[in-house]
């Protein structure tokens, strides 16, 4: 039995006349005849009772129609999903996010822009360091993420990346730290022989190795003597005087103790967050997520 036979079997049951459901369904009275006997054929039942008076629905063409309309209305509604997830309005974005990224008002306004553009979209965010999200955009187990490092060369060639906001990076210390009394941006060789907290490199954020490579370019490693996974245990760690830590901007909308900050003067202290997709295979939803980041 296919959706015309309910269809017809519903404008019939609704008019009560054949010749009137037939012209209701832009079809001739014999065809509409021919149908609904091979319908009663197939069930083996009768669902009209015909006189050459009138038409009437047998109890199990009363019961037959509701359960035709529920069947067209489900079949309406399959067609209506179907097509409205064709134009990227419905479905699941699954986005990743690092951790601090929630403190970023660009992240927060893109975010809302999306959920005011496409409500019946259902975002699923998923937290995580940049080098997991970028393995996770490979493995199509992301849509899109933002991502945080230096530059767009650090990506892999098949990940396309749009920066949306470049921050500096901070020293964050305890007030009572020698570099605190200095004014002004403090020049990176400062920080060398300094106790500096970090995240471990099993996180997996790209800071760790920006920083390394900063501390290179001016002829020092650095020495890390504590590493933390979470961002509040940093600045939490500091605010207890164990060490310094180099962080980004943003970061420091954490309040944590008498904890206080000096820009960082050095070339390419800087790290930027960015909207990263599959290089040629953005789906609809990724795109337009990008397109409430940029502003479009």
């Amino acid at each position: 039995m296919e959706l015309r036979h309910f269809r017809y079997f519903v404008a019939l049951a609704e008019e009560l006349h054949f010749t009137r459901a037939a012209k209701r369904l832009g079809i001739s009275q014999p065809p509409l005849s021919q149908q609904i006997q091979q319908m009663e054929a197939e069930l083996a039942t009768p669902l009209f009772e015909r006189s050459q008076r009138r038409v009437a629905l047998t109890e199990a063409g009363r019961m037959f129609l509701a359960e035709a309309r529920a069947t067209l209305a489900q079949a309406a509604r399959a067609e209506m999903v179907a097509r409205r997830a064709g134009r990227g309005e419905i479905g699941e974005l699954r986005v990743g996010l690092f951790a601090s990224a929630p403190l970023l008002p660009a992240f927060a306004r893109s975010i809302l822009a999306f959920r005011r553009r496409l409500p019946d979209v259902h975002l699923s965010l998923r937290e995580g360091p940049t080098f997991w999200q970028v393995d996770a955009l490979q493995r199509r187990e992301l849509d899109a993420g933002f991502l945080r490092c230096q530059a767009t060369v650090d990506l892999p060639p098949d990940i396309a990346a749009v920066e949306l906001f470049r921050e500096p990076l901070m020293v964050a210390m305890h007030r009572d730290h020698p570099l605190a009394k200095k004014r002004g941006a403090l020049p990176l060789p400062l920080l060398a022989g300094e106790d500096m907290i970090f995240f471990s490199r099993a996180v997996g954020t790209s800071l760790h190795e920006q920083l390394a490579a900063l501390c290179r370019r001016h002829g020092f490693a650095p020495k890390v003597t504590q590493e933390v996974r979470e961002n509040s245990t940093l600045l939490g760690l500091v605010a207890t005087g164990l060490g310094i830590a180099v962080v980004p901007e943003s970061l420091l909308r954490i309040r944590a103790g008498d904890v206080v900050s000096r820009r960082l003067d050095a070339d390419d202290a800087t790290t930027a967050v960015f909207v990263a997709t599959p290089r040629d295979q953005e789906s609809k939803l990724a795109r337009a997520l990008l397109a409430c980041a940029i502003g479009g």
